[in-house]
């Protein structure tokens, strides 16, 4: 990344934005159990917003940008505004539910540096309860188109309704051409994440009778592809993986939570349809753009508090998060 971006680990003021998160609409054409933006999203992010972003997001020192959403291939505009990232010299990724990728293949791949694609099921079956779409078959022919043309990664979300086809869907995102597959458990703790605004179902994660069973899971996974663990196209060690187990364990109060270390904040935002800031999906918002730089929005007093709390680990949140991303000085220096 950069000097300026390694100086953010000294405190809790941020001297770069390397990786910007940004929210291109918060409306949604899955119906997702785990996610309410299909129940209240109205908006698109104004081409306003996306010109000044695409203008300062580099002053402030960013690198990277990641469409999001709800659904950012819903954005009438998406393609302009990839377009005008990527002329401001950022590497644009896109995190997507993959339903609309047969429409968009070509210009995904044109435009698109780094895909990543929801995968929940490995049966339409499996696929629809948790999605609420019949959009299995459609995934399979974006990942298809885009194959060999610009590189895709599967998410796949640990739930009750799925932990068993884990080792099936690994199957299929390595014959659809994937780059790699990735895993983290269903968060059931935080309001903040995926526009929840009501009571959600804590079923969806594992109960006690399932932990026996997903021990087997994990075992078949580990024992089946231990050359794509050894080749990283599974991004988690067999180890990480079994952190799923524990985190659902800690939900039943049978262990303590997992260990989390994370730094997001000290190198990311998310950033909103309306210019809203928050520091990562599972924290609350901590400000606004309003008419301030970005630089100084990222810098204000609140901001700096909340980044001070989650590093001296006084967030409720962060114990129990179920994505966590860390950066060492060397990586924040470019060296690894």
């Amino acid at each position: 990344m950069s000097l300026r971006s390694a100086a953010n680990l000294l405190g809790d003021r941020l001297f770069a934005l390397p990786v910007a998160i940004v929210y291109l609409t918060d409306k949604c054409n899955s119906r997702c159990i785990s996610c309410d933006y299909w129940r209240y999203g109205r908006t698109h992010m104004a081409m306003e917003l996306v010109l000044r972003l695409a203008e300062e997001l580099p002053r402030s020192g960013a690198r990277y940008v990641l469409l999001s959403g709800g659904e950012p291939l819903l954005h009438p505009r998406w393609e302009e505004i990839a377009a005008q990232f990527k002329r401001a010299g950022l590497r644009v990724a896109m995190v997507t539910s993959g339903i609309m990728l047969p429409r968009f293949a070509e210009p995904v791949a044109t435009l698109i540096d780094e895909l990543y694609i929801s995968l929940d099921g490995a049966t339409p079956e499996t696929y629809r309860a948790i999605r609420g779409v019949d959009g299995l078959g459609l995934i399979e022919q974006g990942a298809r188109a885009l194959a060999g043309r610009t590189p895709f990664a599967f998410r796949t979300t640990v739930q009750r309704g799925n932990y068993r086809e884990l080792p099936a869907m690994i199957r299929l995102s390595r014959a659809w051409g994937a780059a790699h597959h990735s895993f983290l458990a269903v968060d059931v703790s935080t309001h903040a994440a995926f526009a929840r605004r009501e009571a959600f179902d804590a079923s969806m994660a594992l109960a006690a009778e399932d932990l026996v069973e997903f021990d087997r899971v994990l075992d078949e996974i580990e024992r089946e592809f231990a050359a794509e663990f050894g080749a990283g196209y599974i991004a988690e060690s067999p180890e990480k993986l079994r952190r799923l187990r524990r985190y659902f364990a800690a939900l039943l109060g049978q262990t303590a939570f997992p260990r989390v270390r994370c730094n997001a904040p000290r190198f990311s935002t998310v950033i909103e349809t309306d210019g809203t800031l928050k520091p990562c999906y599972f924290l609350p918002a901590w400000g606004h753009l309003d008419g301030a730089p970005l630089s100084a929005a990222l810098n204000a007093p609140a901001v700096q508090s909340m980044r001070r709390q989650q590093r001296l680990g006084l967030r409720q949140e962060c114990a129990r998060c179920v994505c966590f991303a860390y950066r060492s000085l060397g990586a924040m220096l470019g060296r690894t």
